[in-house]
Parts: C-alpha cells; structure tokens; sequence
C-alpha cells in the first residue's frame, strides 16, 4: 500500500519534470523510503528536493509512520537504462559483457545496441613497430553486464 502510493507520487513528480526518471525505489520494514533518480541532463539539489517534496507532503504520517532519502544516482553506479546511456554519449565507459571487456567513448546510443569507439596499438599489417588504428564496437544492450562512465582527471 505504501510502495504504491510513493509509486504513484514519484510519477507525478516525473511528470512536472520529465527530464527525471527513476533509478531505484527501495522501502525497508521501518518504513524507511530510498528513492534513487536520474535526469537527462543531471540532477541537482533542487531536483531532489523537489521530487522529496512531493513524496512526503503526498504521504500522511499520521496513517504511515516513515523517513525519506531521495539521493542521484552515482557516477560510479552502473547505467541501467537507455536514457543513462543517452545522456552519456561522447564520455568514456567501461562496457563488460560475458565475454569481454571494453573502453572506449560511447558514440551512439540506439534502442537495443551502443556503439564505443577507442584508439589502439597494433602491430603493422607489414613491416616493424606498432601503429595506432581506430577501433569501434557495437553492443546490444541485452549483452551488457555492466557499463559505468570511466571517471578521468
């Protein structure tokens, strides 16, 4: 009952300001509320505080005691959904998959595959030494385990 009233305020947010979507909505057996978002274009304070609002003044603590933490998701948590891919074109992403492993800059985002390209040294096709070629990879999301954006100073 409580999860789908949270549910349904959270939708509503989401829809004053559909740049944010849901990431996660965990409820413990206190009664404490974690709510995780994500923006097309980040997520700021205010975002939060609004989407904060909305739950708790949706909610009656006079029915359901509870606490609320309304948090964005964190560069090093893993993308899970098209839209975080989307917003992170032309970053560098560490892509693993049951077989592979890679790092490159996400250059294109389609409804089922991405596509990372990267530079690498190889050796010359004829001849002595290493070249630097450009490499690309297309990855159907299905295939993904885990993808989070390569944090670089």
């Amino acid at each position: 009952m409580l999860r789908e009233k949270v549910e349904k305020l959270l939708e509503e947010a989401f829809e004053e300001n559909n740049s944010l979507f849901l990431i996660e909505l965990n409820i413990d057996n206190s009664n404490h509320i974690s709510v995780v978002i994500d923006g097309d274009h980040g997520v700021s304070v205010n975002d939060c505080i609004a989407v904060s609002r909305k739950v708790e003044h949706g909610l009656d603590r006079e029915e359901t005691d509870f606490s609320l933490e309304v948090t964005s998701s964190g560069l090093s948590q893993p993308l899970q959904y098209l839209r975080q891919y989307k917003k992170n074109i032309g970053r560098k992403l560490t892509v693993v998959t049951s077989d592979q492993r890679l790092e490159g800059e996400l250059v294109a985002v389609e409804d089922d595959r991405i596509t990372l390209k990267w530079k690498a040294r190889e050796p010359k096709p004829v001849g002595k030494g290493k070249h630097t070629v450009e490499k690309e990879a297309v990855i159907a999301l299905e295939e993904i385990t885990e993808a989070k954006v390569k944090i670089t100073f």
